[in-house]
């Protein structure tokens, strides 16, 4: 199997793009394949879209093994509709959710890329009878309190609390990220790492040691604060944030294949 990051090229896996409509006129974008379960939903990362090679490799591996597949992009990212300043971490959890209970069935397993884990995190606490294993990627639960503001100048705060919002260069992007001092007060009230996560089911969380956005160690915080005891860290020493090349991506299929049979085996046991 052909592990490199690019996009699908079957005509079965060209899945046209649907919409799913929400309360206050928000349109979601989705591309969900059915199959067999439990199915795979995938939350991509701050200012990520659909398209991103860790979510087209997952997809184009996963369904060709007739696995049921979705992938999604939040309020403001993508082809979704909204303005991606006027997001919050609840309001992209809300989408994650809408997006179980509208577009999904049965049980799924969640894999979240950066903040996406923060966001499966979310998700897995508000409906806990349907996800039963997560996938952390570059996990970055409570990054807008640890990262964002802890980390922040004197300067910036004060700019931040003043004028409501600060830009940030980004590596990732020409364009500065813009963080908003309601995605930082929104923020604080979906805190996960402060207190026990309530998820029993299987987890496994993969972070490079190299990743210069987000420290490896947040990895093993979420580790600890989940309540099961099948938890798996898998640290790459060389992996950077993206966590895209091929070798980094059979490694995360890998542990998704892990986390899918946990789940199989308790079934039938």
């Amino acid at each position: 199997m052909d592990f490199s990051p690019r996009k699908p090229d079957w005509p079965w896996l060209m899945s046209m793009v649907e919409s799913l409509d929400l309360a206050g006129g928000r349109r979601l974008a989705f591309v969900h394949h059915p199959g067999r379960l439990p199915g795979i939903m995938f939350c991509g990362g701050f200012k990520s879209d659909m398209t991103g090679s860790k979510a087209l490799s997952l997809e184009r591996f996963f369904v060709k093994e007739g696995r049921a597949f979705t992938r999604f992009d939040y309020t403001g990212h993508g082809a979704s509709s909204g303005i991606f300043e006027d997001g919050t971490i609840g309001a992209w959890a809300s989408d994650a959710i809408a997006m179980i209970d509208e577009a999904t069935s049965g049980p799924l397993v969640l894999i979240g890329s950066s903040m996406g884990a923060w966001i499966m995190v979310l998700a897995a606490m508000a409906r806990p009878k349907r996800v039963g294993g997560l996938v952390g990627i570059a996990s970055a639960p409570d990054f807008t309190e640890d990262l964002m503001w802890g980390m922040a100048t004197a300067t910036q705060r004060d700019v931040l609390m003043r004028e409501g919002r600060w830009e940030q260069p980004s590596a990732y992007s020409d364009e500065p990220y813009i963080y908003t001092r309601e995605l930082i007060e929104d923020g604080r009230e979906h805190l996960v790492l402060r207190t026990p996560i309530p998820f029993q089911g299987p987890a496994h969380l993969i972070h490079g040691q190299d990743d210069p956005d987000v420290p490896w160690q947040a990895t093993l915080r979420l580790a600890s604060a989940l309540q099961s005891e099948d938890v798996t860290v898998e640290l790459i020493k060389s992996g950077d944030h993206r966590l895209s090349k091929p070798h980094e991506l059979r490694r995360i299929i890998n542990g998704t294949q892990r986390v899918l049979d946990a789940i199989d085996g308790g079934a039938e046991g």
